[in-house]
């Protein structure tokens, strides 16, 4: 086939030609949309998942569809470490323009400044400062306390308020969520809270780990009442069969039913993997339909692929203990949730000396855990990577 012509999108966040299996979570969005246009009460929404099952895709979809409705739009994605502020005040700067009215905005894009400038400390650099481009003075006292919990509820109730009087409504999309540091998770909640109670127009729509609800959880104790969790998971046959064919169609090209059966069976429905795989199974094909001799030959050229890019850069990131404890993992559960103390017993170590890699390898974003004393991998198929590598090695 074609290599010019190949249409599916094995990135990071890239949508794919057909988003399939996704009709369930972008109805239920266009609810929200409609409910809050109406002056309906409507929680925000929190999108958890493994890696590759298409959250950022999904949280980019419900965004377009925000903008379609007519409303601001902001995103970011947090990272470990970093203060909230300067993402979130591009975000609402963002959010805020698209609303439009600057004549009626000048006072509220005073505030996201005053905000964001609350993070300057004495002695900053220059190239560690933000200049938000936002040409307006800031408000001071005005969501410049210093207090996070404090200046964000005053930021968004201001920004609320715009869009109330506008007539719309505002979303902010926060990707990577579970990374927010613990006070600015907690500012978060406590802002949808008050946001809830006066009925104002603004949602947040986060996306992230499995173990987000947990971590939003342990900052406010309603936080389950704020949020609609919504789980991602991998596709089913016929999306995923559709997720390969109807691009595949676009070109001219299909599959036969064998074709798909062995695809489904090497990517277990996971998007990431089906983009990744149909590529590869493209480029290799020679006439259409795709059959499963054409499958098997491009099996180990995207495995091979993965091993560097998706699976590779994240051991990497691991250091000697940590990858000895995802190994442990991997020959003990496969895939499925293992139990701290049987990865002790199996390395036949003590588990508080094991307790520095595992925490690490949290903070890493390479495991989770969705229940106590156990951990399982943030990235699916990780386990048979590894048994591999091992078996290499």
């Amino acid at each position: 086939m074609d290599p010019i012509q190949n249409p599916y999108a094995p990135g990071a966040g890239q949508r794919p030609p057909a988003l399939t299996g996704r009709d369930d979570e972008l109805a239920a969005f266009d609810v929200v949309l409609a409910r809050v246009a109406k002056g309906r009460p409507e929680r925000s929404m929190v999108l958890t998942g493994l890696r590759g099952v298409g959250k950022t895709v999904l949280l980019n979809t419900l965004r377009s569809s925000a903008v379609r409705a007519g409303w601001g739009t902001g995103k970011f994605e947090a990272r470990p470490g970093q203060s909230l502020r300067r993402p979130l005040g591009a975000a609402l700067h963002m959010a805020v323009r698209e609303l439009g009215h600057p004549s009626r905005s000048g006072t509220v894009l005073g505030t996201v400044r005053s905000f964001v400038e609350a993070d300057a400390r004495p002695g900053t650099k220059l190239r560690d400062r933000w200049n938000p481009g936002i040409n307006v003075p800031a408000t001071r006292g005005r969501a410049d306390s210093g207090d996070i919990e404090i200046d964000l509820v005053e930021v968004l109730t201001d920004i609320g308020g715009l869009a109330l009087d506008l007539g719309t409504g505002v979303a902010l999309h926060i990707d990577e969520m579970q990374d927010l540091e613990p006070p600015d998770v907690s500012a978060i909640c406590a802002a949808c809270h008050e946001l809830s109670q006066q009925g104002l127009p603004l949602i947040v729509v986060g996306a992230g780990l499995p173990h987000l609800p947990a971590v939003l959880s342990a900052s406010k104790s309603y936080s389950e009442r704020l949020f609609r969790y919504v789980r991602i998971d991998r596709l089913s046959r016929e999306a995923a069969d559709a997720a390969l064919a109807e691009p595949a169609a676009d070109e001219g090209a299909a599959y036969d039913p064998a074709a798909l059966a062995a695809l489904y069976r090497a990517t277990g429905g996971y998007p990431y993997f089906i983009q990744a795989y149909g590529k590869a199974v493209w480029d290799v094909a020679t006439v259409s339909p795709i059959c499963a001799d054409d499958v098997a030959v491009a099996v180990p050229q995207a495995e091979s692929e993965l091993a560097v890019g998706f699976f590779g850069s994240r051991y990497e990131r691991a250091t000697p203990a940590e990858r000895e404890y995802l190994r442990a993992m991997a020959e003990i559960g496969g895939e499925d949730p293992v139990g701290t103390a049987e990865v002790a017993v199996h390395l036949d170590r003590k588990p508080q000396s094991l307790s520095p890699a595992r925490d690490s390898l949290l903070k890493k974003g390479l495991v989770y855990s969705g229940e106590r004393g156990k951990v399982q991998f943030t990235v699916p198929h990780f386990g048979r990577y590894l048994r591999g590598a091992t078996a290499t090695e």
